[in-house]
């Protein structure tokens, strides 16, 4: 099962809603605490750095959050009173990954299952039935006489070949080789920590999915300007909540997805530190503020809009209420 790789015990480091369990603690965490970006791959951007900071902290100028602080020190090793939690860093992914290079390259290990190896494959078994779901929806859009629920089955399964799927955070590459299993094949991991790129790229050279493009990019100021019909997140968001400047950086984060999700396409997050409602409600917020005023919703609809949420993960009753571990939610892009 996964584990925690906490600072040493002398650091004094407060941790701030980390995962109830040591086996929710893994590889896709470490891949995600983004707080500096590089990149390898033939994707550019436009889009302004500084202009999405500026963004971000104008939509939290009247939230009851704290000042941002500059960004530019979270490069640097921070000061302990200021940490929410060490998981938020890029310092200490980078660390982790070069551990866990040096293991596969010794032992041939493929590191932490971030939520453990059942979560992955109930996650990407579920996103393919969207997807063939979506598919098949579309096809009868397009059909008028389709009514031979078998070969939309045959090809709404055929179609998962057409369905670009980008995994942000993708640490070491996991999600990607089990939604290749599930029938999707152009496949995409981004990840700020360079070493879990070379990780994910040594699994999936050995593992026989070498035809997954794997590139360095930070989701926070991404430089890809490709769209994709499907984006996964498992962990990504939660790390980037435990930095100490969290609130902003999520926001930062939806602005990033809604540019890279395409019309009619699906982001599927999986999180340990937010229930499906607060998702939702996240969600909605981020809707609300990228709505004009005043619009009208008929011909302005949401960015994103909930879809479906897995419902079989194993529950656990706590002060009278009923609740999962893990949370898995779809949107659907506008």
């Amino acid at each position: 099962m996964a584990g925690t790789r906490l600072p040493p015990e002398d650091t004094d480091v407060p941790q701030v809603r980390l995962p109830v369990t040591a086996d929710l603690i893994s590889d896709d965490d470490r891949s995600v605490a983004a707080d500096s970006w590089s990149i390898k791959s033939d994707y550019g951007s436009t889009l302004d750095d500084d202009q999405r900071h500026a963004d971000a902290s104008e939509a939290l100028a009247a939230a009851p959050y704290r000042t941002a602080s500059d960004y530019s020190s979270d490069k640097e090793e921070p000061d302990a009173e200021t940490i929410t939690s060490m998981l938020g860093f890029q310092s200490y992914w980078d660390t982790a990954y070069a551990d866990e290079l040096t293991n596969f390259h010794e032992h041939g290990h493929a590191g932490e299952v971030w939520f453990g190896a059942d979560v992955m494959e109930m996650v990407a078994s579920w996103t393919k039935g969207l997807c063939v779901d979506i598919s098949q929806k579309q096809m009868q859009n397009h059909h008028d006489n389709a009514n031979d629920n078998s070969d939309l089955d045959k090809q709404g399964e055929k179609d998962l070949a057409d369905w670009s799927v980008l995994d942000v955070g993708t640490g070491n590459g996991l999600l990607l080789q089990e939604l290749a299993k599930q029938g999707f094949s152009e496949l995409t991991g981004t990840d700020y920590s360079e070493g879990a790129i070379d990780l994910a790229q040594s699994l999936a050279n050995r593992d026989g999915f070498a035809s997954i493009k794997l590139l360095v990019d930070d989701i926070l100021e991404t430089k890809l300007d490709k769209k994709f019909r499907l984006v996964t997140d498992k962990g990504t968001l939660d790390a980037i909540g435990l930095h100490p400047d969290g609130p902003i950086k999520r926001i930062m984060y939806w602005e990033s997805i809604s540019r890279l999700v395409a019309p009619g396409g699906l982001v599927v997050i999986t999180s340990c530190n937010n229930i499906k409602d607060e998702l939702v409600q996240e969600v909605e917020n981020f809707n609300q503020r990228k709505a004009p005023e005043e619009s009208d919703i008929s011909r302005n609809p949401p960015i994103f809009s909930y879809l479906d949420h897995i419902r079989s993960y194993p529950t656990f009753m706590f002060g009278g209420s009923v609740g999962s571990r893990v949370a898995t939610v779809a949107f659907l892009r506008s």
